[in-house]
């Protein structure tokens, strides 16, 4: 990215500002805050990957082996959180978000947030969907998915940065899924999910021999409500 290029030097601060914003929030809901936020925006996605982020009373929980509580709390915080932060960056890019996804590893004590806007934000490069990889990492994803659930009907990958590739799908949800939804039961069937898709992503080794990069991180959200379904990929370029 050229920064002298007055457009990405507002990209560049439309990233500092949500980033420190998000800090401020973590810090506000959770009584901690991630000791780093990245920020990444391309065409109406944003992403924000959060670093070294465990609460003191999370960590005694996980000893514990409570990780459900760990997680049924980090689901009802985040999403307090959500409306606050769609407004913010509403009022710093002119585009509000019109959804988010947010997935955390607490064993790597970090996390993602993924925020998709109507339209592409001012000023925002656009994202790469032609990167090295992308029909065998696709591929990948479908079996991922055929394991886990079923073929998504439609799926659509690009990189946002070379160090961030986001993964969509569409129509993922079986019919056993959709009626346990439907019951009210949609809690327990995502923890149900992440843990499982989870389980296939960070075993996976085709994933780095595809994309001739480290994989650092893999986060999975759902909405159930569109049957959609998001994956991001944090990689190290210096494989």
């Amino acid at each position: 990215m050229d920064e002298s290029n007055p457009m990405n030097q507002t990209i560049i601060q439309y990233q500092q500002q949500i980033a420190s914003y998000a800090g401020k929030l973590f810090r506000d809901h959770f009584g901690k805050g991630p000791e780093s936020a990245v920020v990444s925006i391309g065409s109406k996605y944003i992403t924000v990957y959060f670093r070294n982020f465990l609460t003191p009373s999370e960590r005694v929980l996980l000893e514990q082996d409570h990780e459900m509580i760990v997680d049924q709390m980090r689901e009802t915080l985040l999403q307090t959180m959500i409306p606050e932060f769609a407004s913010y960056i509403e009022i710093v890019t002119g585009v509000k978000p019109q959804e988010f996804y947010y997935d955390w590893s607490l064993h790597n004590k970090s996390g993602m947030l993924i925020a998709i806007c109507p339209e592409p934000i001012p000023g925002g490069q656009d994202v790469n969907q032609d990167y090295a990889g992308k029909a065998e990492l696709e591929q990948e994803i479908v079996n991922i998915s055929h394991q886990a659930q079923k073929v998504p009907e439609e799926i659509v990958s690009f990189e946002i940065n070379p160090r961030t590739i986001l993964i969509i799908r569409n129509g993922i949800l079986v019919r056993i899924e959709k009626e346990l939804i439907r019951l009210g039961h949609s809690e327990l069937l995502k923890s149900v999910k992440r843990n499982l898709e989870k389980s296939y992503l960070h075993n996976n080794i085709s994933f780095e021999g595809i994309l001739k990069k480290r994989v650092v991180d893999a986060f999975v959200d759902w909405k159930f409500d569109s049957d959609s379904s998001v994956i991001v990929l944090v990689l190290n370029p210096a494989k």
